[in-house]
C-alpha cells in the first residue's frame, strides 16, 4: 500500500493541476480550431496563464507594433527554474565566452511571423497549456520562451478579413471567397514587410524589439512556425542544402535528431511530412538562419495551409484540411522539440560553448572607409546586433579589396571602421561581411548575396591578419553657423542628407542645389550640394525654423559663406544652381503592384525619409487628378499589363509631358515597353541569330537547367554617370543587388547606371545564360518627355529596406531632377 500511495498522489496532483488551469478552449469559450482567435484574446489567455500559474509562467510585454498591438514573451519552466530565471539567463550568456555553468536547455518558439499563416498562434496556446499540465516534466531541465505572435498586425488583418467573408458554417470549397485573400493580405506587417526576412537588417519595429530580447537570452534552439501551400505535407528539419559553411556538424546532426523524433510521432498518426528539401540554411535574415549563426539550432517548421486554408478546405487530393489538423501538427512538433531539448540539455550546453570558442576564419578583420554617414548607419546596425567594432590607427592594411575584387592595400586612420571576427559575434560578422558567401548548391530559397560593405557603399578590405584599433571615433559635432551669413552650404551624398533636405522642405525652407561642382573659400563642393540662402528665406519665422533644423543635425557640417561669388564653378545665381521644389508624391497601390514592393516605398517615405506621400489605389486611379502631384511612383508588380489600359496610359503620358515625373520600378518598366511615349526597350541577345541546339536533358535536371537563366539575388558592379542629377552623391561605380534577369537597352540620353560589357557577379549566384542576357544593360535611367521625365529603375534600390547605398538614387529621383 505504501508503494502505491506516491503514484496515487502524483496522479491526483496532476488532475488537480489540470483542473486549476483552463485549457484554451475552456478559456475562449469555443473549441480551439473552430474559430480564429483575435490577438487581444490571445493576449488575454496568456495573461490568464501568468496569473493562474505565476510560479511557472512569467509574461513580458517587449514592445508594440506600428498599430499599437502588444508584443509578448512567455517564459515557461518549473517553479524552481523560474525562481532562478535571472541566474539561468546570466549563465547562458556567460557560456558564450566559455564561462559559467549553464545546464538548462533554452528553447525559443516563435509563432505567426507571417500573419495569414494563422495556425501558429492557435497552436502556441495548446503548446503552453500542455507544457504546464501533461508535459510539465519537460520543464525540469528547460526554459521555454514562447512568442505567441511575432506579427499581430498582419494576423489580425487576416483574421478580421476571414471573419468578414467566411460562410456560416465555413465553406471547404476552395472556390469560396474565404479562401482568396485580396491584394493586402495578412502575410506582412503594417508596412507590408516580410518579418521573416528582416532578422539581420532590422528595418522593422517588431524586429528591433524582438532582437533586443533575443540577445538577452541567446537560446540553444529556435523554431519558427510557418505555413506553406495547401497541398503540401508538413516540413520539419533537417533543412535542405545549401548550408552555410559556418554551420557546425553538431548543428546539422542535432537537426537530424529532432527530425527523427518528430517523424516518430507523425508516423504513429499516419501524417505525411518531408525533410531536407526546399527550405535551406543560407540567407542570414531568416528566423532559422539568424539564430543558427548565433549558435542555436535554428529551424523552420512548415504546415500546409496558409491564408488559403481558412477553417477548412478541400485539397487537390480531395482530402479536407482543417484548422484542427493544422494545430495538431504544429503542436506535435513544438512539444517534440521541447522533449528532445530536455533529454539533451547537457549536450546542448556543451556544444553551445564550443560554438563560441575561437574560430580560425580566413578573414580576421574588415576595414571600412568612405562616407561618414554610411559608417554611422552601419554602426547603428552593429550596435543592435551586439557586434563590437573599433576605429583604426595610422597604418596600412593588406587583404581582399571589395572594389577591385583583388588583393591590395588600403590606408587606415582614425575614421576607418574596423570590425573583427575575434569576438563573441564573430561568426555573425563573417556571415554578414564576407565578400562572397560560399554556395554549395545554386538551388536556394532566397537571395545569395548581401555583403554589408557593398550594401552600405563603403570602401572595404577583408584582412587575413588582425587590424589594430584605437578606441572610439572622434566626435563629429559641428558648431552652429552664424545667423548673418549670406548662405549655408552642405554636402549631398547620403540618406542623412536626404532626411535633412526633407526636414527643410517640410518646414517651408527654400533650398537650392548645385548641378555643377564649385569651390568657395578654399572648400570644394560636389554636384548636388545644398545651398540655403538668406535671401530665399527672409520671411518671418523661417530663420528660427532653419536653425532649429541645424541644431537637430549638429553632426552634419554646414558651411556658412558670405558671398555667392564662387572661386571656381557656377555662382549661386546661375541657372545651374536650381531651386528644389517641395514635391507632392503619389504612390500607386493595389493589384498591379506587389504589396511587398509597395510596402518598401511606403516605409521609405514614412520611416526613413520622413516625407509625406499619398497612396493612390488602382481601383480609383481613373478618378485621380494627377495635376495635384509632381511625382508618381509605380512599384514593381506583375499586374501592369492589365492596369495599362489606353485610358490610364494616356492619362499618365499626358501628365508626364505636362511636367510630371514618373518613377517606374521593376516590372512596371517592362510593361511600358512598346507603349507610345516611352522609349524603354528590351535588350536582345545573340543579335537575333539562331542558337545551336543542345543535347536533350533529363527531366530530373529541369530545375537546375532553369537556373542557368536565373539570378538569385546577386551583386553586380555597375558603371555610373556621376554628372547626371539622378546620380548626384555617387562616384562612377555602384554595386547593385540584382534580383532577376530583366535586361533593357541603354537610353539614347539619360543612361545613369548600367552594366558595361560582360556581366559577372561580384557576389552571389547568377546563371550563365542570365549573365549573357544582362550584359550591356540598363540599371537606372531617365527619359525626358515634354516638360517631364520618366525614371526607369530596373533594379530595386529599396529592396527590403537594407540596401543603404541605393536609397540616394531614389531620393535624387524625387528632388534632384529638373
Amino acid at each position: 500500500m505504501k508503494k502505491i500511495l506516491p503514484l496515487f498522489l502524483l496522479i491526483t496532483s496532476f488532475q488537480v493541476l489540470a483542473q486549476s488551469i483552463q485549457s484554451p478552449s475552456e478559456f475562449l469559450g469555443y473549441e480551439l480550431g473552430t474559430e480564429f482567435t483575435r490577438h487581444h484574446q490571445v493576449v488575454d489567455y496568456y495573461r490568464y496563464l501568468a496569473s493562474a500559474a505565476p510560479d511557472r509562467v512569467k509574461l513580458q510585454e517587449y514592445g508594440k507594433t506600428n498599430e499599437r498591438r502588444p508584443l509578448l514573451l512567455a517564459y515557461v519552466s518549473s517553479a524552481e527554474n523560474m525562481r532562478n530565471l535571472e541566474s539561468i539567463r546570466q549563465a547562458q550568456l556567460e557560456s558564450t565566452s566559455g564561462r559559467g555553468k549553464a545546464d538548462k536547455a533554452i528553447v525559443w518558439l516563435s509563432y505567426n511571423v507571417h500573419g495569414n499563416e494563422s495556425v501558429s498562434t492557435e497552436a502556441s496556446m495548446q503548446t503552453i497549456y500542455t507544457l504546464l499540465t501533461e508535459k510539465r516534466d519537460y520543464l525540469e531541465n528547460t526554459v521555454v520562451i514562447i512568442d505567441p505572435c511575432i506579427n499581430p498586425d498582419g494576423r489580425d488583418r487576416y483574421v478580421n478579413w476571414y471573419n468578414s467573408f467566411k460562410n456560416t458554417p465555413h465553406q471547404v470549397n476552395p472556390d469560396s471567397k474565404e479562401h482568396h485573400e485580396g491584394w493586402l493580405s495578412g502575410r506582412a506587417n503594417h508596412y507590408m514587410f516580410d518579418l521573416n526576412r528582416d532578422w539581420a537588417w532590422l528595418t522593422q519595429v517588431e524586429s528591433r524589439q524582438r532582437l533586443k530580447m533575443y540577445n538577452q537570452w541567446m537560446p540553444h534552439i529556435h523554431v519558427d512556425f510557418h505555413e506553406q501551400g495547401v497541398d503540401n505535407p508538413y516540413f520539419f528539419a533537417p533543412s535542405a542544402e545549401p548550408f552555410h559553411e559556418v554551420i557546425t556538424p553538431f548543428q546539422r546532426s542535432f537537426q537530424e535528431t529532432l527530425g527523427r523524433n518528430h517523424a516518430r510521432y507523425f508516423d504513429a498518426n499516419g501524417w505525411f511530412y518531408f525533410t531536407k528539401e526546399r527550405f535551406d540554411l543560407f540567407y542570414p535574415s531568416y528566423g532559422d538562419t539568424y539564430p543558427t549563426y548565433n549558435g542555436a539550432i535554428g529551424m523552420t517548421y512548415e504546415q500546409g495551409g496558409s491564408g488559403r486554408a481558412g477553417l477548412g478546405v478541400i485539397t487537390s487530393t480531395g482530402d479536407t484540411l482543417t484548422l484542427k489538423d493544422r494545430i495538431a501538427h504544429h503542436f506535435t512538433t513544438g512539444i517534440s522539440t521541447v522533449e528532445v531539448a530536455a533529454q539533451n540539455h547537457t549536450t546542448l550546453n556543451e556544444e553551445f560553448r564550443k560554438f563560441y570558442q575561437n574560430k580560425n576564419f580566413t578573414y580576421k578583420s574588415y576595414v571600412l572607409n568612405g562616407n561618414t554617414d554610411h559608417k554611422r548607419a552601419l554602426t547603428q546596425l552593429l550596435d543592435q546586433h551586439g557586434i563590437r567594432y573599433g576605429w583604426g590607427t595610422a597604418a596600412q592594411a593588406k587583404g581582399f579589396v571589395y572594389a577591385t575584387g583583388r588583393n591590395g592595400t588600403v590606408q587606415t586612420g582614425s575614421e576607418s571602421l574596423i570590425v573583427s571576427t575575434d569576438q563573441t559575434k564573430g561568426t555573425l560578422v563573417k556571415v554578414l561581411f564576407e565578400p562572397d558567401a560560399r554556395l554549395s548548391d545554386s538551388l536556394t530559397y532566397d537571395i545569395t548575396a548581401w555583403s554589408l560593405p557593398y550594401a552600405y557603399g563603403l570602401d572595404a578590405l577583408a584582412s587575413t591578419t588582425p587590424v589594430r584599433t584605437s578606441g572610439e571615433m572622434r566626435s563629429t559635432s559641428f558648431p552652429t553657423p552664424p545667423r548673418d551669413s549670406y548662405a549655408y552650404v552642405t554636402d549631398w551624398n547620403s540618406m542623412e542628407d536626404a532626411r535633412f533636405l526633407a526636414d527643410l522642405l517640410k518646414a517651408g525652407i527654400r533650398v537650392r542645389t548645385a548641378h555643377m561642382p564649385f569651390s568657395l573659400n578654399g572648400k570644394s563642393f560636389g554636384r548636388g550640394s545644398l545651398i540655403i540662402t538668406r535671401a530665399d528665406n527672409s520671411s518671418p519665422g523661417k530663420t528660427e525654423r532653419l536653425f532649429g533644423i541645424f541644431g537637430k543635425y549638429a553632426h552634419k557640417e554646414i558651411t556658412a559663406v558670405s558671398t555667392g561669388y564662387v572661386d571656381k564653378g557656377k555662382d549661386f545665381g546661375s541657372s545651374d544652381v536650381k531651386m528644389i521644389p517641395f514635391a507632392k508624391v503619389g504612390v500607386l497601390s493595389g493589384d498591379p503592384t506587389s504589396s511587398l514592393r509597395f510596402g518598401e516605398i511606403w516605409h521609405f517615405f514614412e520611416q526613413q525619409l520622413h516625407y509625406p506621400l499619398t497612396v493612390l489605389d488602382a481601383e480609383y486611379f481613373g478618378r485621380v487628378d494627377l495635376a495635384d502631384y509632381d511625382v508618381l511612383v509605380l512599384p514593381d508588380g506583375r499586374g501592369y499589363r492589365y492596369f495599362f489600359s489606353e485610358s490610364n496610359l494616356s492619362k499618365i503620358r499626358d501628365w508626364v509631358k505636362g511636367g510630371g515625373r514618373l518613377i517606374a520600378m521593376g516590372n512596371a518598366v517592362g510593361s511600358l515597353e512598346g507603349k507610345e511615349g516611352f522609349g524603354i526597350k528590351t535588350a536582345r541577345s545573340n543579335n537575333g541569330e539562331k542558337e545551336e541546339q543542345e543535347e536533350p536533358r533529363l527531366y530530373e535536371d529541369t530545375q537546375r537547367e532553369r537556373m542557368k537563366d536565373q539570378i538569385t539575388g546577386a551583386i553586380f558592379r555597375t558603371k555610373v554617370d556621376p554628372t547626371h542629377p539622378l546620380a548626384f552623391g555617387y562616384g562612377d561605380t555602384y554595386f547593385s543587388l540584382k534580383l532577376g534577369n530583366d535586361s533593357y537597352q541603354y537610353l539614347n540620353l539619360g543612361t545613369v547606371a548600367y552594366i558595361e560589357g560582360t556581366a559577372r557577379p561580384v557576389a552571389g549566384f547568377a546563371g550563365s545564360e542570365a549573365q549573357k542576357r544582362i550584359s550591356n544593360s540598363l540599371i537606372f535611367g531617365v527619359e525626358n518627355s515634354g516638360r517631364g521625365q520618366v525614371v526607369y529603375m530596373v533594379d530595386n534600390p529599396l529592396f527590403r529596406g537594407f540596401w543603404e547605398n541605393g536609397k540616394l538614387f531614389f531620393a535624387n529621383a524625387l528632388f534632384m531632377l529638373d
